[in-house]
């Protein structure tokens, strides 16, 4: 059977209204005169006033008047034979209750929504329907239960714009007979049961964790190749790597006194103690010449005298002795030094800057007046 519309009825309810017989002509000839007896009193019982926003149907002997809807303005009543009804034509706005829903996957939410409607036809939704706001009312739970309960759970919390959608749409065709046009429907809120909550944030820190590892990994990779690409361009020429290490002495002597480690080539610490070794062994010769020309009637005598060790500083703090090494080493800036040589295996820091005591070979003793600058 197909469904009347609001149209429909409306040119049905004009039919209906005809005349009022002869006893309606009586009773409103007799209403007319005693109104004009009773003026200016009367008026106080005939007039009516309707706002902008309202419509008056008026009923006169059980029929509508002719016309339909009366307003705004000022219009006539007669007493005792006609019955007014207001209607207001503005958005009423109204939530919806929670209700308790089994959705298509079987978990149980509570939704709410709020509806906005307004009646634009005052004289169907006056005469097909006894209380059209409540009718409304109540028809919005449960089109809003039949809604959600073809959705499962994940299109409940992502399609919300579609639920809303389809909600008015279904909401708009049955009001229309009610003389009702559904405006507006929104999904306010959804809750969920707390344990549900509870595995569902669960699930959402295992997938951020997982994403977050593969960018870590994903960056490690670009950094490795980006590591192995510039240590192929260094290989191509010896003289880059010792580039380098003159560019982070050159930083290290930038910053505050401090101490700090860092590697040394083997060859080159080795080359810089050879070089440094032959000149200590020509000052020495010299010094035995000068004190040999210092008393001729004397029996020559050569005086040994330890050259400066230099003390490397193990696990233990103990001191060892390494290689003879030069009284001055140019050092960059005040920042002491501790360069691992390699020398030994394994590496041992070696003091580079300061002032470090020697240990004699012949007593083991630290000698603090054969201390050396650097």
């Amino acid at each position: 059977m197909k469904k009347r519309t609001s149209a429909e009825y409306s040119a049905a309810i004009s039919d209906a209204t005809g005349d009022l017989g002869c006893f309606g002509f009586i009773l409103l000839g007799i209403s007319y005169l005693l109104i004009l007896i009773t003026l200016p009193f009367s008026l106080c019982f005939t007039t009516r006033v309707i706002a902008e926003y309202e419509r008056a149907v008026i009923f006169r002997l059980g029929r509508i008047l002719p016309g339909g809807a009366k307003g705004p303005g000022l219009f006539f009543v007669v007493p005792c034979m006609d019955r007014m009804r207001k209607v207001d034509l503005r958005t009423v706005t109204f939530d919806v209750p929670p209700q308790e829903v089994l959705t298509r996957d079987s978990v149980t939410v509570a939704v709410d929504a709020v509806v906005y409607y307004r009646i634009y036809n005052p004289v169907v939704a006056i005469t097909n329907v006894e209380d059209a706001d409540r009718s409304t009312r109540l028809l919005a739970a449960t089109t809003l239960r039949n809604v959600l309960g073809t959705k499962n759970l994940s299109e409940i919390l992502s399609e919300r714009d579609i639920i809303s959608s389809m909600m008015q749409t279904m909401l708009d065709e049955a009001t229309d007979p009610w003389g009702v046009k559904v405006e507006r429907v929104e999904v306010k809120d959804v809750r969920l049961p707390v344990q549900l909550q509870r595995a569902m944030a669960a699930e959402a820190e295992a997938a951020r964790e997982a994403r977050a590892k593969v960018i870590a990994a994903e960056g490690e990779w670009k950094a490795s190749r980006a590591l192995k690409e510039a240590a192929d361009v260094i290989t191509l020429s010896p003289f880059a790597v010792q580039l380098r290490y003159l560019q982070t002495l050159s930083t290290i002597s930038a910053e505050k006194n401090s101490t700090i480690i860092f590697p040394l080539p083997v060859d080159l610490v080795t080359h810089f103690m050879h070089n440094n070794h032959g000149s200590n062994s020509n000052s020495n010769k010299k010094n035995n010449n000068n004190n040999n020309n210092v008393d001729n009637n004397t029996p020559s005598q050569v005086k040994v005298v330890p050259p400066p060790r230099l003390g490397l500083i193990d696990s233990g703090s103990n001191k060892k002795l390494l290689d003879t090494i030069p009284t001055t080493i140019p050092v960059i800036g005040g920042t002491t030094i501790i360069a691992s040589s390699g020398v030994m295996s394994p590496p041992v820091p070696v003091v580079i800057g300061g002032e470090i005591p020697f240990t004699d070979s012949n007593n083991n003793n630290t000698n603090s007046n054969n201390q050396y600058n650097v």
